[in-house]
């Protein structure tokens, strides 16, 4: 038995809710994502639970509370929880003055209404440098619409641009309580979690304890479920979640998933800095001549990038970063790229951003991820995903619909000779990069960003 029907086995037994393929949906673009979930808001009738790394004082993301307190007004009893990363949300934006962040909202909105929702932040470690809330999906009711999107302008697409990404409605009871109880069970429940619209909130050293048995008992959670058996007519569903860097179930599976493509492989993401073990399993496949294709933004669809008209900040060195990451792997790989064995396809529209992620393997399994598959998500921030399997291909012509919708706007790599090398970049870009360099310090900016 070769490498890769050993894998694929070791994915087939994995457990597995049972679903309908029509009641998967996949939404194309950000503004259908918006609507859609105003619209799951107000039809709500026993629960709301919303899980992003923040929820901006913007107006989308204050349109999102509007929907949720007046869901609430009209339902007293109806269950919403918002769950947000504790410091993300006690902080303004990377560069901007000193502030309250997004807490100074919450509060506000408590302030005003009768009848109050629980904003909670989750301090997954004691910095948000060393690791964030990255868990992904909304749980209303029975429906789970799952998004690596936070909740803001630019995601939601409320203005002129947006931040690309990708977006599923599984409407399945066992997976929305599944997530929920997870939600409940492990986070909500845990003394770490407090409430950011209250006025007085606790100061991040004193939970500091709290926050370190949450993260002993992440490390070793994982979603409860009774696996089902799937039928000819079903697809299977495999929630996963994933902390730290050693038994990291999540992890295990992605390159368990990657190991187990046969003909054809399909990687997204925004960030080209994949961890060793992915990049491992991306060359085995190579090499035993799968067909690979890349998916990622341009260094200026990057959500870091400044043109160079605007004033320069440290920050936006990081997609020359990438840049540099991108062209290392695509020059190793050329004679790949010739025989059109590896597709790197660089996604670029207008000036919005791209922020996908996922996994698709011989058609017949689709990973649903916030993961960005890079050294943070590997090592430091929760996260979590949702495996489609798909033998039977019931989803194929909606999962190729999705894929031709990111592959539109994107320009495939012919030599690893078109993409820009370090001489070309901005005079402070370079200045900042060779810096780097000196120091050695881009190795450690590769684990932490």
């Amino acid at each position: 038995m070769d490498s890769a029907t050993a894998n694929k086995q070791l994915i087939d037994q994995l457990p597995r809710i049972a679903h309908r393929p029509d009641q998967l949906e996949t939404l194309l673009d950000a503004a259908s994502f918006r609507e859609r979930l105003l619209h799951e808001i107000a039809q709500a009738k026993h629960r709301i639970y919303l899980v992003a790394l923040y929820l901006q004082d913007d107006e989308a993301g204050r349109s999102i509370l509007d929907a949720l307190y007046e869901a609430k007004q009209k339902n007293p009893v109806l269950d919403i929880k918002v769950l947000v990363d504790w410091h993300r949300a006690q902080r303004g934006l990377i560069g901007a003055d000193k502030s309250d962040g997004n807490a100074a909202l919450y509060r506000h909105y408590a302030e005003n209404y009768t009848h109050k929702i629980d904003v909670l932040g989750v301090p997954v470690r004691n910095r948000e440098v060393f690791g964030v809330l990255h868990l992904k999906g909304f749980v209303i009711d029975d429906n789970v619409i799952y998004s690596g999107a936070s909740l803001n302008d630019v995601y939601l697409a409320q203005h002129d641009r947006y931040r690309y990404d990708r977006y599923h409605v599984i409407k399945n009871k066992a997976l929305a309580d599944c997530m929920a109880n997870f939600i409940g069970n492990t986070l909500v429940a845990s003394d770490a979690v407090n409430c950011l619209a209250q006025p007085n909130r606790p100061e991040t050293k004193v939970l500091k304890s709290a926050i370190r048995d949450l993260r002993a008992r992440l490390q070793s959670a994982s979603y409860s479920f009774i696996s089902q058996h799937i039928n000819e007519e079903q697809v299977g569903l495999t929630p996963m979640v994933g902390l730290g860097k050693r038994k990291n179930y999540l992890n295990t599976q992605i390159c368990t998933l990657i190991a187990s493509a046969h003909e054809e492989l399909i990687i997204c993401t925004p960030y080209f800095n994949p961890p060793r073990s992915v990049m491992r399993e991306i060359r085995r496949a190579l090499s035993r001549g799968v067909v690979v294709t890349i998916i990622i933004g341009d260094k200026t669809a990057n959500d870091f990038y400044i043109p160079p008209s605007e004033p320069f900040k440290t920050i936006s060195g990081l997609p020359y970063l990438y840049e540099i990451n991108l062209r290392n792997f695509a020059r190793k790989n050329e004679a790949a790229i010739a025989k059109r064995q590896l597709r790197i396809n660089l996604w670029k529209h207008d000036d919005n951003s791209f922020h996908l992620k996922g996994i698709w393997v011989d058609r017949s399994y689709m990973l649903l991820t916030g993961n960005n598959l890079n050294p943070r998500a590997w090592k430091l921030d929760l996260e979590n995903a949702i495996l489609v399997h798909d033998r039977n291909r019931l989803l194929e012509e909606q999962m190729q619909s999705e894929i031709d919708t990111i592959l539109a706007h994107t320009q495939l790599i012919g030599s690893y000779k078109q993409i820009e090398k370090l001489e070309h970049y901005p005079p402070q870009v370079r200045k900042l990069l060779k810096r780097i360099r000196r120091v050695r310090a881009d190795h450690l900016l590769n684990q932490i960003l």
